[in-house]
């Protein structure tokens, strides 16, 4: 990695943006700053900024001044509270483009040396929240760009920002991404954490409370992390969009032991049930488990924010219905692309998970096993 680099990381309380504020706060010669709304669990050495990306004048103030970032890696998020119907969203879609550019035009404008900007996509841009996958999804061919989205709102940005400028961009898509992260509206981990630790309190095994989930892919947020950073060096990451994940498929039943075994438990039978409404009715059971074990978690609301809603999509509960899904389509996507570009990082799933449960119980936001 080149000496005397500056990286920018927006969203470093989320998962990706903790993830990358770690990862490039540990290489050498490599200055860290890290900007969120919400400080994060740790910051690695990285210089922290609290920073409402919604607030241009602020952002003004603080971009404007940065004179000597290298690096962006755009990681922020704006999810509504009901998550999944907000995707599509005319709000939504405005205020994360508005953010980027509130960040964005300051930003360079000031920092003269600016090479790179990572930023993210997802599944969502082939249109996993809206219809099935034409599996498996290929970038620059497999694209919903009828689909209203906040990602086209912001490549759209980048590209037209970019013509003539010295700089450039690479756009990450990863799968579902495990790892540290408190409040983050999608993160599984924390989800099935809670979940897990009340059950097993009452002496029971790890119920799987899903349905039929489809055949899936995830990614590992420290994995993703050395993507950004490849794809910040890299010239064949140069302008173009990379799907990224593990390397393997699986699905969450099949995973389900392996979570259990995380968590000290054994796996139980299935008992569906959606654990966005059920799961808030228990707030004082994890509120004694946290006084129990020493925990340095917060309350369950602001610890899990949305992600008990989002771990019945993953798992297959259909809330509208208030029943399992029978069938649930394979969500999968091609890394053929970024690994002939030279990025071929892989992980085992379960392997994945055991290291994301052993990485809260280690830092005190889950009981130990």
């Amino acid at each position: 990695m080149a000496e005397q680099r500056h990286v920018l990381v927006a969203g470093a309380s989320g998962l990706v943006g903790y993830a990358a504020m770690k990862h490039f706060a540990s290489l050498p010669g490599c200055r860290v700053t890290a900007v969120s709304r919400r400080q994060p669990f740790e910051t690695f050495g990285a210089q922290f900024i609290s920073v409402d990306l919604t607030d241009a004048k602020q952002c003004a103030e603080v971009f404007g001044a940065m004179g000597d970032v290298t690096h962006l890696v755009y990681a922020a998020l704006f999810e509504k509270p009901g998550l999944v119907k907000g995707w599509i969203e005319d709000d939504q879609i405005a205020t994360n483009g508005q953010m980027l550019r509130n960040l964005f035009e300051p930003l360079e404008k000031a920092a003269s040396g600016l090479q790179h900007v990572t930023f993210l996509q997802g599944t969502k841009a082939y249109g996993a929240h809206v219809r099935a996958l034409a599996v498996p999804a290929r970038e620059d061919r497999s694209e919903m760009r009828e689909q209203k989205n906040f990602y086209w709102v912001q490549e759209d940005y980048i590209r037209a920002k970019q013509a003539g400028r010295n700089w450039t961009w690479t756009i990450l898509r990863p799968q579902i991404i495990c790892g540290m992260s408190i409040g983050a509206p999608l993160n599984a981990v924390a989800a099935l954490g809670v979940y897990g630790a009340l059950l097993k309190e009452e002496g029971k095994p790890l119920y799987y409370p899903g349905g039929a989930g489809g055949v899936v892919e995830a990614v590992d947020s420290d994995l993703l992390a050395r993507a950004i950073a490849w794809s910040g060096e890299s010239a064949a990451a140069r302008n173009g969009a990379f799907n990224v994940t593990n390397g393997d498929v699986f699905t969450w039943k099949n995973v389900w032991p392996a979570i259990a075994d995380a968590m000290g438990m054994q796996a139980g039978p299935p008992m569906p049930q959606s654990l966005e409404l059920t799961m808030p009715a228990h707030a004082a059971a994890w509120d004694r488990v946290r006084a129990k074990y020493g925990l340095v978690s917060p309350d369950m609301k602001t610890f899990v924010g949305s992600s008990f809603q989002f771990a019945d999509m993953l798992l297959g509960y259909d809330v509208e219905r208030g029943a399992p899904r029978t069938y649930t389509p394979p969500f999968l996507v091609s890394t053929i692309k970024i690994r002939r570009a030279g990025f071929s990082d892989f992980m085992d799933t379960e392997d994945m998970l055991r290291k994301n449960f052993r990485e809260f119980q280690q830092n005190r936001l889950l009981p130990p096993a």
